[in-house]
């Protein structure tokens, strides 16, 4: 999709609720008195509700804010029917949406934009936020990595905004405002979405040029497109009418699901769920945006909690004394190098380097790359808000070896070996068993280990005999020859 940069990502929205931690001495950590009500299944009644009165369920706040122009053709009732038929996908689907929804329409609200965006997510990943796209698209709106980055939303090694609930909800408003702008047709806006805004305006001026219509119904768009909007005007018609459909909506109150906690130190994953007595699923569910197995406090300031869960946090956080709060912190690479030595220098096993950090196999760590790496008790400092931020895994194809034989030329030595075939002097001399300043005889036969896709230079001149095929864990700096 092609976009505009959007703003920066603010901490949080207006009328969101903030608890910081650190800020209740003295208090006793708290007992909940019982998980949060269960969701479970309502009637939704007609979507011409007169009433001023402000609405007990959050389905009926969506209905009052329908504005859209309705679209009614055969797709519309061919998904109508589709959703209709699969009860045990439409309650998984609109169950995950409990956490959500009620952010998404106090933003559309404070905006005024109509609430049939609030079904959007249905559409594009069934509210999970955990989605990805086979084109990487990712989270409850699926954004692309590029188009993420054009509203700012951070993608780095500790997180990735594109899952972030409130960040990504925030692009998601501004991208659809601005197609809105753009087109002054919400039908217009959704296929741009979803086919991109240069994609869409093409589309019309060609249709423009030929004297046709350029409604959303008249231009030519892939089948995806096509079916973009009835997918959206059949979740609106169900929503609207759902007995209609034999379907049952789960009671979501007109309620916040969560609040926002301000943190002010780096906090494991796991830690974080059981101080706020969450289960860990649940806490990932609301914190999608977390990659790895501790939160950065200087790169993600606030966690999203469940609204009766979120003041256990704070107290237990700040009553908490069983030692650090974090047990993995970041560690910059000094140079390129292979897990094994990446591994020895942070004292873990390779393969849980390897985990941990998403390194598959036959792959370097690049200089300057962000590695996860174990917290040690002397490591008193949290991860700065520079690393958090800039936080990559930079890797590079191991280089495949062969232990290659050549004929010392009259003169040669350990440095112009090295520099004929564009290899350290100190590996050669290692090979060889020799020193770095050592001279060889004429015909003597030197070992080096070369790249096996590199051409041997000076073939007339050097003799060079294959030996042994082996993998080489030093890393080669490749040189051309004139």
């Amino acid at each position: 999709m092609a976009v505009l940069a959007g703003c920066a990502t603010q901490p949080g929205m207006p009328g969101d609720p903030v608890l910081t931690t650190g800020s209740s001495p003295g208090l006793k950590p708290l007992i909940p008195n019982g998980p949060l009500q269960a969701i479970t299944p309502g009637q939704a009644g007609s979507h011409q509700i007169a009433s001023t009165e402000p609405p007990k369920e959050l389905w009926d706040r969506i209905r009052r804010g329908f504005a859209m122009p309705d679209l009614q053709n055969e797709l519309v009732t061919e998904r109508e029917q589709w959703y209709a038929s699969r009860p045990d996908y439409m309650q998984r689907m609109t169950e995950r949406s409990s956490k959500y929804l009620f952010h998404i329409v106090e933003e559309l609200e404070r905006r005024q934009m109509p609430t049939e965006l609030a079904l959007l997510p249905f559409i594009e990943s069934a509210f999970n936020p955990q989605a990805v796209s086979s084109a990487k698209a990712a989270g409850m709106w699926q954004f692309m990595p590029a188009t993420g980055k054009f509203f700012a939303l951070k993608q780095n090694m500790f997180r990735d905004d594109r899952r972030d609930v409130l960040a990504s909800t925030r692009a998601a408003l501004d991208y659809l405002q601005k197609l809105y702008g753009m087109f002054g047709d919400w039908h217009l806006a959704l296929a741009a979405y979803n086919w991109g805004e240069g994609s869409v305006s093409r589309a019309i001026a060609k249709n423009q040029k030929a004297g046709l219509g350029t409604s959303y119904n008249d231009l030519n768009m892939p089948a995806e497109t096509r079916l973009y909007v009835p997918k959206l005007q059949a979740m609106k018609n169900i929503v609207a009418n759902p007995q209609a459909f034999d379907t049952e909506l789960p009671l979501i109150e007109n309620h916040p699901y969560f609040q926002q906690v301000l943190i002010t130190r780096d906090i494991d994953v796991a830690l974080a769920a059981r101080l706020a007595d969450v289960k860990i699923e649940d806490f990932k569910a609301l914190n999608p945006s977390a990659r790895r197995p501790v939160i950065i406090a200087s790169g993600t300031p606030q966690i999203l909690l469940p609204w009766d869960n979120a003041l256990i946090f704070q107290r237990n956080f700040d009553a908490y004394s069983q030692g650090q709060y974090a047990s993995w912190t970041a560690w910059t690479t000094p140079s390129t190098m292979n897990p094994t030595e990446a591994a020895r220098h942070t004292g873990m096993s390779e393969a849980d380097l390897r985990d941990v950090n998403n390194i598959p196999p036959r792959m370097l760590i690049k200089a300057g790359s962000t590695l996860l790496v174990p917290r040690s008790a002397k490591m008193g400092n949290d991860v700065t808000s520079a690393v958090a931020d800039n936080a990559q895994v930079s890797l590079t194809p191991e280089i495949v070896t062969r232990r290659t034989t050549v004929k010392a030329r009259k003169g040669e030595s350990v440095a112009t070996i090295a520099r004929r075939f564009g290899l350290s002097a100190p590996s050669v001399a290692a090979w060889n068993s020799v020193g770095t300043s050592a001279a060889f005889k004429l015909g003597h036969q030197v070992v080096v280990f070369l790249p096996v896709k590199s051409a041997a230079p000076s073939a007339g001149r050097s003799h060079i005999k294959a030996v042994k095929r082996s993998t080489s864990r030093a890393i080669v700096k490749s040189k051309k020859r004139r």
